[in-house]
């Protein structure tokens, strides 16, 4: 028997070099560096997004999409780690981070937009193969099509835990929220489910980019001539940019006529202002007082009445913004580097203070949502004795008749009433005073005298403000 000629065996496939997509590579950047470098995610995009442009040619389409990418991975990371964590066989973390960050990214396409499960899947093993290689390529390919079998409703019912048996950590894994963030966000705002996962959505949803006219300086009528602006809802100088509104291309913005500004801090500053006194209206204090929109905004509404603003920041850099935001305000004013623990001027000479305390941020999720996976229940700890220390010496700042604003943007109790409740034990000669009429046409407001607003109530940021006159 013959043997048959051995046939020849074809030619291995050529090697195909990855396809590089800016878009993803920017996303991955971006995530890479608030994962290493504890940077927020809205002080790393913007310059790498202007770097895309004049490098990559990058359109508005082409920013929408990286901007999306990244806040989206974000804010639903705590969800698609669960999800993830059920198509991997090692823990999470036993996988690199620059791994992790791939696979959150191709998560995020598949459950959180509208992008086709194969064109997801395809762009995110081209961006592995790109930043991670051909070899950890493969694991991801892997993963992603295992977490594309099934929608996102699918994969929570897989991997949260009934309601239930354990509400707070369905609720945690459903939303993305730590479980601590969400029991102390639903110990501040009480009730039932329906409102603390009303919450919780709204701290998924992107928050619109509202602008302030400075009053004296610009007004809310100028703002909505823009063709994105839609009036605020509360207050009187808010403008809202609808999506795709860009604030750089606002000339008020760009001459400082009008920053950016959320509307529950505009109510803040309103608020303080609008507060009775008893006696003269002539010296004003921000006493913590970076990076400058409050500021901005007090010191036009102190010029309107011929009243002088002092604005206080104890971190030279930041005070240096303060002195930006407040550049042509129509009244007098002065910016100093102090602490307003230990008040450089002289106690009790002031009509009206602002103290906007640092705190853990709670209340700004929806623009910070990396924040939420940053901070520990032990930060409470180290902000305390701050907050404690800066309301005090606004307390000794001012005179009698005159009016505190405490404020900070976290609904926490511990960061809100439990200071206010401590730092009047140790000063009998003050009282409070009832913040909610001095936001009027503002509903839900709960019953007094301070004031806690609400995202998914108010479309704010959750800030707190307690109003406190000093007696004597």
């Amino acid at each position: 028997m013959s043997q048959q000629p051995r046939r020849p065996r074809p030619p291995g496939k050529p090697y195909r070099r990855p396809r590089k997509d800016p878009v993803r590579i920017l996303a991955f950047e971006a995530l890479r560096a608030v994962d290493e470098r504890d940077a927020y995610a809205n002080l790393v995009l913007p310059p790498l997004l202007r770097a895309a442009r004049e490098r990559d040619g990058f359109d508005a389409r082409d920013a929408a999409l990286a901007t999306e990418l990244v806040y989206g991975t974000l804010r639903r990371q705590g969800t698609y780690d669960a999800v993830i964590a059920a198509c991997v066989d090692r823990p999470l973390r036993e996988v690199d981070p620059p791994v992790l960050d791939v696979l959150s990214l191709g998560a995020h396409q598949l459950l959180g937009t509208r992008i086709p499960s194969h064109a997801a899947v395809s762009a995110s093993v081209e961006l592995a193969r790109v930043v991670l290689g051909d070899g950890r390529a493969k694991f991801v390919n892997a993963v992603l099509r295992k977490i594309a079998g099934d929608d996102l409703d699918g994969w929570l019912a897989r991997v949260a835990p009934p309601y239930d048996e354990d509400p707070e950590d369905h609720l945690a894994v459903v939303h993305s929220h730590p479980r601590w963030v969400v029991s102390a966000l639903w110990d501040s705002l009480g009730g039932g489910r329906s409102g603390i996962e009303a919450l919780l959505a709204a701290d998924n949803e992107r928050p619109e980019v509202t602008l302030v006219a400075r009053p004296g300086r610009a007004s809310a009528a100028e703002l909505l001539a823009e063709e994105a602006a839609v009036p605020g809802r509360w207050s009187p100088y808010a403008v809202r940019l609808s999506e795709g509104g860009e604030p750089g291309a606002v000339e008020a913005v760009r001459e400082g006529r009008a920053g950016v500004q959320d509307e529950g801090s505009q109510l803040v500053a309103l608020a303080l202002a609008a507060a009775p006194l008893e006696g003269p209206d002539r010296r004003w204090l921000d006493a913590c007082a970076g990076p400058g929109g409050k500021a901005a905004l007090l010191g036009a509404l102190a010029a309107e009445r011929g009243a002088f603003l002092l604005a206080s920041e104890k971190q030279p850099h930041r005070a240096g913004l303060v002195a930006r935001a407040l550049d042509g305000n129509p009244g007098p004013y002065r910016v100093i580097a102090a602490d307003g623990t230990r008040p450089a001027w002289a106690p009790g000479v002031f009509d009206r203070v602002l103290v906007d305390v640092p705190c853990t941020g709670l209340g700004a999720l929806r623009r910070r949502p990396e924040a939420r996976w940053r901070r520990r229940p032990e930060d409470l700890e180290g902000f305390a004795p701050l907050q404690r220390g800066l309301l005090r010496g606004a307390l000794e700042s001012v005179r009698a008749g005159g009016v505190v604003g405490y404020a900070t943007c976290s609904p926490h109790l511990a960061e809100t009433r439990a200071v206010v409740a401590d730092v009047l034990k140790q000063h009998p000669g003050t009282e409070l005073v009832d913040a909610r009429p001095l936001l009027p046409g503002v509903p839900d407001l709960g019953e007094g005298p301070d004031v806690q607003l609400w995202p998914h109530l108010h479309g704010t940021d959750a800030m707190y403000l307690a109003l406190i006159r000093r007696t004597a």
